[in-house]
């Protein structure tokens, strides 16, 4: 029986081991790849100025979006996706007082593509737009929905306001003449040049017919004479100074409204949303605490007689630094104050601190530190960056004048002054570096570090309701202090 031929391999070349490779490789990766994205977490942060939905996720998306009228809806395509338990919850998440969404309503639209519905309440003008990992965050895919006409601030101010003002005076008593008594503390007498300047009127505010009357004037001053330094009657406490007197109109008669200089105050707690800022060893988060804050100083501040606060945000959703700014500017706010609640690593750190800006260097390590951490906020919150113009901002730090910051410097150490009283100071001095939220060029802009989030005990007091009181308490009376001295010039609004 013939032998059987012996059998001959061929030599195996490079390629066909890189093909073999290559194929196996790719079996392995497929079933990677025909895995759909996952879904982590969905939030819904619902407010006046917009609603944000974000849809947090392990890789990045692709999404197509249109609207469609009658009725107003929001239509989202995501692709590379599956219907999941997470993004389902979604539904559950959007409450009744949401301003602009309805409901929603998810569906596996096609295979890999899930789409959402969002039913709308009134028409909006919607961003979409994704945000890198960033913290503990992964990919984000955000909806904001911003309302079509955006609300008039300062309409929005009056029509919200609970703020005091002063009162005409009793039944049968003659209307103060000339330029009003300015009360000081301390003794101090206030710029009576600069007092003389004001002339703008504030609107009564919706369904305020009145409050305590003050105390007129003792007299007409002769011309060129400083007012007299008194102390109204009614809210302010004996003593303090009454930042923004009234005054009439020469040849004004006594049934006319009275023409005061309404001052008005951008509160900023910081933070917020998508942001939670620095956390305690509690649990206790920065933006729930500067938010409770801002809220008592808020009240505390309109409790005194022509004095009104607007809020950068009053609930918890984000507002890019740069907004913030502009909030302020957009009604003619006289002082900017953004309230933070300070963090650091070593937990032994403690004390209050005032912060301005600075055209030149932060003042310590420290102080460059926190302004670069507080700087961040964008990434965190997650700010558009389509909307974000770097040359305005850059425009906007060139008009931060030496004037804006040494009137902010005065303030500031009147605030500081305050806070010595209540809490530890961190620094004894009103520190300076370059905080993105204090640029305004127009307004003097401090930020507050009521307390050290990260030491156990001041955390504590942080959330203490009486310390919270305290610490309003001060800033108020260290604003009054500064008006006092410094009041505002007359402005070219009616406000």
């Amino acid at each position: 029986m013939p032998a059987t031929p012996p059998i001959r391999s061929k030599p195996v070349s490079r390629r066909t081991v890189l093909k073999a490779g290559g194929t196996l490789l790719l079996s392995v990766l497929a079933p990677m790849t025909a895995q759909a994205a996952q879904i982590l977490a969905v939030r819904v942060w619902p407010a006046e100025d917009y609603t944000r939905v974000t849809l947090e996720n392990d890789t990045d998306l692709k999404v197509k979006h249109f609207l469609v009228p009658d009725p107003d809806r929001l239509v989202v395509d995501i692709e590379g996706l599956v219907l999941n338990s997470t993004l389902k919850s979604l539904v559950a998440k959007i409450e009744s007082n949401d301003p602009y969404i309805k409901e929603v309503r998810v569906g596996q639209n096609r295979p890999n593509v899930v789409r959402l519905v969002f039913d709308l309440k009134e028409k909006v003008t919607p961003q979409v737009f994704t945000l890198e990992p960033v913290g503990t965050y992964k990919h984000r895919l955000i909806f904001d929905l911003y309302p079509v006409k955006a609300a008039d601030p300062i309409a929005a101010l009056i029509e919200k306001g609970e703020w005091s003002q002063d009162d005409k005076p009793a039944d049968g008593a003659a209307p103060a003449t000339g330029q009003p008594a300015l009360a000081s503390q301390g003794g101090a007498s206030s710029n009576a040049q600069g007092a003389a300047s004001q002339s703008t009127a504030a609107a009564t505010p919706p369904g305020q017919a009145g409050a305590a009357a003050s105390a007129p004037s003792t007299g007409a001053n002769a011309p060129g004479q400083s007012p007299a330094i008194a102390t109204q009657s009614g809210k302010p406490g004996a003593g303090e100074p009454d930042p923004a007197p009234a005054h009439h109109k020469p040849g004004q008669k006594s049934g006319q409204e009275k023409m005061v200089r309404m001052l008005t105050i951008a509160l900023d707690p910081g933070h917020g949303g998508e942001d939670p800022g620095a956390m305690g060893a509690r649990g206790s988060r920065e933006k729930d605490i500067v938010l409770a804050i801002a809220k008592r100083l808020k009240d505390k501040i309109e409790d005194h007689p022509n004095m009104r606060v607007m809020l950068t945000r009053d609930g918890d959703y984000f507002v890019p630094l740069g907004k913030r700014v502009e909030k302020a500017r957009k009604v003619d706010a006289d002082l900017f104050v953004s309230i933070h609640a300070d963090a650091f690593v070593k937990t032994s750190a403690r004390g209050s601190s005032v912060f301005v800006l600075s055209e030149k260097g932060a003042t310590s390590s420290a102080a460059r530190w926190l302004a670069d951490k507080e700087n961040q906020a964008d990434l965190i919150g997650g700010a558009n960056a389509k909307g974000h113009d770097p040359q305005l901002a850059s425009v906007l730090f060139d008009l931060s004048t030496t004037a804006q910051i040494n009137d902010s410097m005065k303030v500031g150490k009147a605030v500081l002054g305050e806070i010595g009283g209540i809490n530890k100071l961190h620094k004894g001095s009103v520190e300076q570096a370059g905080f993105a939220v204090l640029k305004a060029p127009d307004i003097p802009s401090i930020l507050i570090e009521t307390a050290f989030i990260s030491n156990p005990e001041e955390e504590a007091r942080l959330l203490d309701d009486e310390y919270q009181d305290q610490i309003a308490d001060a800033i108020v009376k260290g604003i009054r202090r500064y008006f006092a001295k410094n009041p505002p010039l007359s402005k070219n609004r009616l406000t």
